[in-house]
């Protein structure tokens, strides 16, 4: 169960941490309690599950990657876990997750959003994934982004 402090850590750090050199220590002072209690109770709901995570979003477009595309996979089953977990952990590829068909109408069962700062980077990276996943994949396509609709999670009011 949260009590109050921990509300008041989840409003002041769910639209990002302090963009400073010592974030905890920041928001530690901001509540008035100390470094080591902030760290504490961020690993306990880390760990329980009322935050799923702590790391950086990333602007894409402000980074200069202006070719973003969430490319769909339809991949044999058997191999989708292990070749997921290849496509995954490829530096261009930030979300990468196995999703159930909808047939007939989606075959596509392996999901992995890829970025490029043209559109011919994004392409020959998405070709690199077609050849990671080679006979295993019976086809793909990709949706590029026109623009950025949302860059937050739910957020709860203080």
């Amino acid at each position: 169960m949260l009590d109050a402090v921990d509300r008041q850590l989840i409003v002041a750090t769910q639209a990002g941490l302090p963009l400073v050199a010592r974030p905890y220590h920041a928001l530690a002072e901001t509540l008035g309690i100390p470094v080591t209690e902030v760290q504490a109770r961020l690993i306990v709901m880390l760990e329980v599950g009322v935050i799923r995570r702590i790391g950086a979003v990333p602007n894409h477009y402000a980074l200069g990657y202006r070719s973003n595309g969430m490319t769909v996979w339809d991949v044999d089953d058997t191999q989708v876990d292990i070749l997921g977990a290849q496509v995954g952990a490829l530096s261009f590829v930030t979300h990468c997750y196995r999703r159930p068909r909808l047939l007939p109408d989606w075959p596509f069962n392996l999901f992995a959003m890829v970025h490029g700062k043209t559109h011919e980077e994004a392409s020959a990276r998405i070709a690199e994934i077609a050849k990671l996943l080679g006979a295993a994949c019976r086809g793909h396509d990709t949706l590029f982004s026109s623009r950025i609709l949302k860059k937050t999670g739910l957020r709860i009011a203080g």
